[in-house]
């Protein structure tokens, strides 16, 4: 890839662009000219006042007014942010260049027992029924397969939380939002399509469904979990920088 153009990290459901942690700087040093953009959903993290919108499409107008480049843009979403990716490239095409799709679905494609596995369901209604202080853990405890007993990442989720709380509103619009989520027709750019075959969140199926529908490049890891840039960061930025490498070559 030109190092010199634009890398956009689009976070998922009640996520932060912090929760990228260390993936962000091990992409920086695969690409050290480029400039990396970590825009917040509107009701996450720096802008958690907001009232997330019910749906990606306003989800996108909001992350897109945060980006100061408006063209050639290389998207990377993960889960929910992944809806967002689509959502920007297929709207807005002359602006995206490229995107990477990470453990992501489509309601039109998958079934939502595997676009939120049914053996989840027991944990995300304990997460919607516990205090806040409580929450992240058992969000890491579902969503990492490397990092369940990490204190150091609890410790700095939780101070994430309290420091830019997502209401509870927040947290229903985006719920809801990535439910209805939908697209008829397939982007026109480059798609690298990632995921994780131990997720226990979203079924590794949602995404090799839109490989083969979509005819699109496929990537897959064998244990992590479904934050992959949290459970294997190097080897996300590799695929990536090999992916983009070999599209442009």
């Amino acid at each position: 890839m030109d190092t010199n153009q634009d890398i956009v990290l689009i976070r998922g459901l009640i996520r932060e662009a912090r929760h990228w942690g260390d993936f962000t700087s091990v992409l920086s040093q695969q690409f050290p000219n480029a400039t990396i953009h970590t825009p917040e959903i509107p009701g996450n993290g720096r802008l958690h006042y907001l009232t997330s919108p019910t749906t990606i499409a306003g989800m996108t107008e909001i992350l897109r007014d945060q980006v100061s480049a408006r063209k050639q843009l290389n998207l990377i979403g993960i889960s929910m942010g992944g809806m967002i990716a689509i959502d920007w490239m297929s709207r807005y095409s002359t602006e995206v260049k490229t995107a990477v799709l990470i453990n992501t679905s489509i309601r039109s494609v998958s079934p939502f027992y595997q676009r939120l596995r049914w053996q989840s369901y027991p944990a995300i209604i304990k997460i919607l029924l516990l205090p806040k202080s409580q929450r992240e853990q058992e969000i890491l405890a579902l969503t990492s397969n490397q990092h369940t007993h990490d204190d150091e990442v609890l410790n700095s989720w939780l101070q994430w939380q309290q420091q830019y709380p997502v209401s509870a509103r927040s947290a229903g619009n985006q719920l809801l939002a990535a439910n209805r989520f939908t697209i008829i027709n397939k982007p026109t750019q480059p798609i690298l399509i990632i995921t994780s075959t131990a997720d226990r969140l979203v079924d590794y199926r949602c995404s090799l469904k839109l490989c083969n529908i979509w005819q699109t490049m496929y990537r897959q890891h064998n244990s992590a979990g479904h934050d992959l840039s949290l459970d294997a960061p190097d080897w996300l930025a590799n695929q990536i920088s090999n992916w983009l490498s070999s599209i442009q070559s």
